[in-house]
């Protein structure tokens, strides 16, 4: 059983959450039936788009969505909750419809990524978790995914689990950067849990602890001669560092038959110290001794460091990526959409003084244009659930802010993003293996034009509302003025 099939995790939710809940039931809303939609508002490192993630793990939650004893033990010492409602708990069951966005897909701002429907008692019960999974992964394999194209085809492995925001956030930040693009990680956990390959060699503690820095090289080839990676910056990478472990591999894997893998930078000035090391083994005759690099790296050191011209092979990367540190929040919410009254759909709006707070109303979906000549994405549009879209048809797409903006597309294929992931309360999303997942991300960002993919300024791709939705929305806006 993996860590998270362990955690029961039904009660991680906000207590408003419950408070609404047993309201519900006691004004006689419980089982109205409710839309809810994910949607974030804003790109993380002002990016060109984000990466969904975290959907394995909210399916593993709503799967395991059972109140026990204990737990109606300690709501009913809150003396706020009428003994009908714990008794409702106690026998409760998920029963919702959810669609989701299939993990590793690109999205954008504004744009439903995951829906509910159901019961409203139900459906606002699960805000807190579906938030928190989604938010957490789509932040950092949005991350992982800007330093891996920082890389320029070089592994990228992730190195952060000592500086995650607790386990859980080492664990799945780990497979979120694996989705992202990352090679792999330094979390065993996550090899065992989620298949991810585990990489590590040594510490400078290692080195430290025998009487030389030559000793501790011996020991670790003499160990590991199939795979043998040095730490060289313990003392002096150039005047001890590489000599002895270019000294180690003449003299404990050459004449075992054995090459070595590579050695590994940590501190100092990196394109220097690359450059000078990539000679002394290359003249040493160690071509193919890769060297890995690290210490705090992020996709805007690794860009500098390659156009510099720095000598390295691959890069761990810690702390910036499992925390995402230049913007470590990815701000996802949970709206309502609409209601349903005897198969009646209702749509909702939410208005703000703040104009990007309005919501989209009714129940939707997104589809996804592209180009059938090049296979590059075009624009996405959000549509009312029950339109369809006809490729053999020219279609007009047009900014929903600046309705003037209008472009006419004709060789075009359209694709429905949001797929049906339970069907009242059953699972029905396909679990992909993690690898496959990984892939899917990588193609789904190959049809994204480079412009798209810029770091700075990078091109605003539209995401566009259908004629219907918008005349629909502007219409709420007109009627609750």
């Amino acid at each position: 059983m993996s860590f998270e099939e362990k955690l029961n995790l039904t009660m991680l939710t906000d207590f408003y959450e419950l408070t609404m809940a047993n309201g519900y039931l006691e004004s006689g809303l419980a089982s109205r039936i409710a839309y809810f939609d994910v949607f974030f508002r804003k790109i993380p490192d002002n990016g060109g788009f984000a990466i969904m993630a975290g959907v394995e793990q909210l399916i593993t939650y709503l799967n395991k969505l059972k109140f026990d004893e204990e737990d109606i033990r300690y709501l009913r010492e809150k003396k706020l909750f009428s003994e009908e409602f714990l008794a409702y708990l106690l026998d409760f069951k998920f029963s919702c419809d959810v669609w989701v966005i299939p993990e590793g897909t690109p999205i954008f701002p504004n744009e439903p990524i995951a829906i509910v429907r159901g019961p409203v008692i139900e459906a606002q019960f699960v805000e807190t978790m579906i938030l928190l999974t989604i938010n957490h992964q789509s932040l950092i394999a949005t991350k992982a995914n800007r330093i891996v194209r920082a890389a320029e085809g070089r592994p990228v492995m992730e190195f952060g689990s000592r500086r995650a925001q607790g386990y859980d956030g080492a664990i799945f930040g780990a497979r979120a950067a694996y989705i992202g693009g990352c090679v792999g990680t330094a979390c065993t956990l996550a090899e065992r849990d989620f298949g991810i390959p585990a990489f590590g060699t040594m510490a400078h503690s290692w080195v430290q602890m025998f009487p030389s820095e030559l000793e501790a090289f011996r020991a670790y080839a003499r160990t590991y001669p199939d795979d043998c990676t040095l730490l060289v910056d313990t003392y002096n990478v150039l005047k001890s560092g590489v000599p002895n472990a270019i000294k180690v591999f003449d003299e404990e894997l050459k004449p075992r038959g054995f090459r070595p893998k590579g050695i590994r930078l940590d501190s100092g000035d990196i394109t220097y110290l690359s450059k000078r090391a990539r000679k002394l083994l290359d003249k040493a005759g160690y071509s193919d001794c890769k060297i890995v690099v690290s210490n705090s790296l992020d996709e805007y050191i690794i860009r500098e460091l390659l156009v510099q011209g720095a000598q390295m092979d691959s890069f761990g990367v810690g702390e910036r990526l499992i925390t995402s540190k230049s913007e470590p929040v990815f701000g996802a919410v949970y709206k309502l959409a609409a209601i349903e009254d005897n198969g009646v759909i209702t749509p909702k709006i939410k208005i703000s003084e703040n104009v990007e707070k309005l919501t989209n109303p009714g129940f939707k979906q997104v589809w996804r244009f592209f180009d059938r000549d090049t296979g590059k994405a075009i624009a996405d549009v959000i549509t009312l659930a029950q339109e369809e879209i006809d490729s053999r048809l020219p279609y007009v797409l047009f900014d929903p802010e600046h309705t003037w903006k209008r472009k006419r597309v004709t060789n075009y294929y359209a694709k429905k993003l949001l797929v049906k992931a339970y069907d009242k309360g059953k699972c029905i999303y396909p679990i992909l293996k993690l690898k496959d997942v990984r892939a899917y991300c990588q193609e789904q960002v190959g049809t994204l034009w480079d412009e798209v993919l810029r770091f700075e300024n990078p091109h605003n791709y539209y995401v566009d509302l259908s004629e219907k939705l918008w005349r629909l929305k502007e219409r709420l806006l007109v009627d609750l003025m």
